[in-house]
């Protein structure tokens, strides 16, 4: 542990003056049972608080920006906002007075980064491509942007759909096969596995009519779709779903083209 750290606990403890049994004293408050001899190890660097810990000390301190005084904080680390501090203690809350509100936050939160990932990853091999065109002097055949609606063609239970503006707009490489791609949406549930999975960006060419066998997104009963096209109803492909029927309503609202 760096040293500098256990000294500017020490430091924030006595502009506190707060000796190290009060410190314990309102850890424990806090439902931390931590001695005097660690709190002393914190200080002197022989012992290294966990993240909960952490943030108890802090909170106990009222040094929310703590962290960017950290020696051992690498260079290229976001300092969390005060409003980032404020979700922290609030999904603290949730899971001591809700547990199965936490249980849907963190469902939120691991759909979303996978989400993010993807994006995340799309972006980086499209600057791929076009770093090894430039150093191969051959010619890239460049991006262009499309509308993307994330998590709303449902492959599970069904989902409302194009009810709101797209969330935003991303790149896809401009190439022939890409050429009719209109817009991209996000997979929401595992019904069409394993050929799309949740978290999936799907390339949509918007169309009202597609073919028996091909998958495209249908809206039923007001509900959005990715499903295949069978006779008169829509296809999961993971056979742990059950299919759709189709009704007079329904409507196609575009063919997969591929995904991302």
């Amino acid at each position: 542990m760096d040293e500098s750290l256990g000294a500017i606990l020490k430091e924030l403890r006595k502009k506190k003056k707060f000796t190290a049994k009060e410190t314990v004293e309102k850890l424990s408050s806090l439902g931390y049972e931590i001695s005097e001899k660690t709190i002393s190890g914190y200080e002197t660097g022989i012992r290294m608080p966990n993240a909960d810990v952490f943030m108890a000390l802090c909170t106990i301190y009222d040094c929310k920006n703590i962290l960017e005084m950290f020696s051992f904080i690498k260079a290229d680390y976001s300092i969390p906002t005060d409003s980032e501090w404020d979700m922290v203690e609030k999904y603290r809350f949730i899971s001591t007075h809700s547990p199965e509100g936490a249980v849907m936050v963190d469902t939120v939160l691991n759909r979303e980064n996978s989400i993010a990932e993807k994006i995340k990853e799309q972006k980086e091999h499209i600057e791929e491509l076009e770093k090894n065109s430039s150093q191969n002097n051959s010619s890239y055949p460049g991006t262009r942007l499309i509308n993307y609606y994330f998590r709303l063609a449902s492959a599970g239970t069904g989902q409302i759909v194009f009810d709101m503006p797209p969330t935003e707009k991303i790149e896809i490489p401009d190439i022939p096969e890409y050429r009719k791609v209109d817009y991209a949406i996000g997979v929401n549930g595992n019904s069409m596995q394993p050929e799309y999975n949740d978290g999936d960006i799907l390339l949509i060419e918007m169309t009202e009519e597609i073919e028996p066998g091909e998958i495209g997104i249908f809206i039923v009963n007001g509900e959005s779709f990715v499903k295949k096209l069978g006779d008169r109803e829509l296809i999961s492909l993971n056979p742990d779903y059950g299919n759709i029927s189709l009704t007079e309503d329904s409507k196609c609202r575009g063919r997969v083209v591929g995904k991302l």
